[in-house]
């Protein structure tokens, strides 16, 4: 095996299991190994500050990951481009697709897979590659080109504040906050919300994610809307 730069960042809870998976990845690979809690985005980040000139594979653990830890590792992986952020412990490709609608995955790795191919996969990401079926390539391929075209026509009449407030809603923000974020007062906000419901046909505030998430695509981080927004008119 031939061994170059590269390190492998997993986030997940310890136990013996996880032990003897670790164990085996460092064995076959070689190459640096940093374990962390799901929710220690920000510990992560300071592993990979000290590999600046090399990849970092970050295998985030499905099995202890949800939506608001996976913003949080988004987040961080927008100021890192040497993450190459990728999932394991996935049920199948369907999971992997809904996943890929919310999360900027470079690889998935599935609970059926063996250690052998988990280890193949790995180098082939430290060497610039994707890992994934072409199945679930081609889809997000699709649906990636659905996002392009959605970026230069308007969806459903939905008007610019509109998607920016739909793109608030998937990180998480509650009203105040998007209010806070756009200068705008909460009322203003729940007015905009009652106009988006009628317009995408849904009732409440995770439909209109989900809806966002299948026609827009996954949500800009939260950290990164407060750093870059701009006053505007509403």
């Amino acid at each position: 095996m031939e061994l170059g730069k590269g390190a492998v960042l997993l986030a997940t809870e310890i136990n013996p299991q996880t032990q003897l998976f670790v164990d085996y990845i460092y064995q076959k690979l070689q190459r640096d190994l940093c374990i962390v809690s799901p929710a220690s985005s920000r510990e992560a980040a300071g592993f990979v500050e000290e590999k600046q000139d090399s990849r970092t594979v970050v295998l985030l653990d499905m099995d202890h990951v949800d939506e608001k830890i996976m913003q949080a590792w988004q987040a961080q992986y927008h100021n890192r481009p040497q993450w190459v952020l990728t999932a394991f412990n996935l049920k199948d490709e369907e999971h992997a697709a809904q996943l890929l609608g919310f999360i900027q995955l470079q690889g998935v790795f599935y609970r059926s897979d063996s250690l052998e191919l988990i280890c193949k996969g790995i180098q082939r990401l430290l060497a610039g590659d994707y890992w994934m079926s072409r199945t679930l390539m081609n889809r997000l391929i699709d649906f990636y080109r659905r996002q392009q075209i959605n970026c230069y026509r308007p969806v459903c009449g939905i008007t610019q504040r509109e998607l920016e407030i739909i793109g608030l809603l998937g990180s998480g923000a509650s009203n105040t906050e998007i209010a806070e974020l756009l200068f705008v007062s909460e009322h203003t906000v729940k007015s905009h919300l009652y106009n988006i419901f009628r317009k995408i046909n849904v009732n409440n505030r995770m439909q209109a994610v989900n809806w966002a998430r299948q026609n827009l695509g996954p949500p800009p981080p939260l950290s990164f809307q407060r750093h870059d927004r701009t006053s505007s008119s509403h």
